[in-house]
């Protein structure tokens, strides 16, 4: 029986490059969203792969979610903390609910989806937790200071949940996109992406979504369990740690 993995915001952009490659290696996938049911059933109708709705803010539905993932599927013993939302502003121009959506989706958004499968990864005595963050939780980004601070956030969460499972046989790292090619970041005016955003990338060029999903299949895998507490920066030498 093969292993399941749980990819949040699992649908589209990246998350939807993570769950078609962890299908391909062998994985029994699902995939989280939060609106957009039609493009959920276009990605199920395309894939086979089943998504289920909820919002990773809401502890009560995500555990809930997690609970019929496990009955369809089987204990999830991957997960991947996808899911983020922006609302962006200048610091001084940010609201107190711009800051709370953020920080209730991109932080509070990975406890609500590891904590309800974190008992039965040490019963187990085996598990993968990967946090998909950010470049601008390393560096800092000017107008993003809701988003950069819970990125910066799930690196801790990293670094701690490493050191809490290492003897349960679970790991936790996060990887950090930089600039990927998708949908939304294309959308950006070929002039500014020419002009501003990809001569900041020494490598010439965007990300694409299958290289973060490469990344997460190694880490999802057996050979990665001696790789934990760890931060893979994937950003073409945009940002060097």
């Amino acid at each position: 029986m093969s292993r399941v993995a749980l990819v949040t915001g699992g649908s589209r952009g990246i998350g939807e490059a993570i769950s078609r490659a962890l299908q391909a290696a062998g994985y029994s996938v699902a995939a989280t969203y939060a609106g957009n049911d039609e493009k959920a059933a276009a990605f199920t109708a395309a894939t086979g792969i089943k998504t289920y709705k909820w919002n990773v803010a809401d502890y009560e539905a995500s555990a809930a979610g997690i609970a019929q993932v496990e009955a369809d599927l089987g204990p999830v013993e991957i997960v991947v903390a996808n899911a983020g939302i922006t609302r962006d502003a200048a610091f001084h121009k940010m609201t107190p609910d711009m800051w709370n959506d953020v920080v209730a989706t991109n932080l509070t958004g990975v406890f609500n989806t590891v904590h309800p499968v974190w008992p039965g990864m040490r019963e187990r005595g085996f598990g993968r937790v990967i946090v998909i963050s950010s470049i601008n939780g390393q560096k800092g980004q000017m107008g993003q200071v809701n988003y950069a601070a819970t990125k910066a956030g799930d690196l801790g969460i990293v670094k701690s949940l490493a050191q809490e499972g290492a003897r349960k046989g679970i790991t936790a790292n996060a990887i950090c996109p930089g600039y990927i090619g998708t949908e939304m970041v294309r959308a950006i005016p070929e002039k500014v992406l020419n002009e501003v955003i990809i001569p900041q990338i020494p490598a010439g060029r965007l990300g694409e979504p299958e290289e973060i999903a490469r990344c997460v299949t190694f880490l999802a895998s057996d050979d990665s369990g001696f790789i934990n507490g760890s931060t893979i920066s994937a950003n073409g030498a945009q940002f060097v740690v």
